[in-house]
């Protein structure tokens, strides 16, 4: 019996990887493939294992409408269209969310949330869920705005403190 041997010599990364999308879109396992494929078990288990810690690619998001809606159509409910019409706002514009990025909200748009929060009756998370901001936002947006709370102080001697407290 005639034992086959083939010399090997060291691939580099694009071969390792090519193999590796082959593999994925092949029904062999990993031995399987291998085995068809006349390539060393063990090399492409670490190569897998490199291409494994690797962060995904990140998705590729489209950034126009490709025959869409017409502008002031393809608006969503928390997008106002203020921008297209001269009237004043008559609610905050609230920034779409962006993966990645913070919204950052004027401060009459807290403003306004924060006094429509205050209204009698109004639940906060249903609030903040309209707004598409997190509860403990809108806490904290309710505390910083506030107006300060002052408190009468009445200074007095200590002598007379002293003569209350014996008594």
């Amino acid at each position: 019996m005639a034992c086959e041997h083939r010399p090997w010599t060291r691939q580099g990364e694009a071969f390792w990887r090519a193999h590796h999308e082959a593999w994925t879109r092949s029904d062999l396992n990993q031995r399987e493939y291998c085995e068809a494929q006349g390539i060393p078990l063990k090399a492409f288990g670490n190569w897998r294992a490199k291409f494994k810690a690797e962060p995904p690619e990140p998705e590729h998001k489209l950034l126009y409408r490709r025959r869409g809606l017409s502008h002031r159509l393809s608006h969503t409910v928390s997008h106002s269209l203020s921008h297209m019409t001269n009237e004043p706002l008559s609610r905050p514009i609230v920034p779409p969310v962006r993966e990645g990025h913070r919204r950052k909200f004027s401060e009459n748009d807290k403003r306004r949330i924060v006094e429509e929060a205050a209204q009698p009756g109004a639940n906060l998370s249903a609030l903040a869920r309209r707004y598409g901001i997190a509860a403990r936002v809108l806490f904290r947006w309710k505390q910083e705005l506030a107006p300060p709370v002052f408190v009468a102080v009445q200074v007095t001697d200590a002598d007379t403190i002293l003569s209350s407290a014996d008594r």
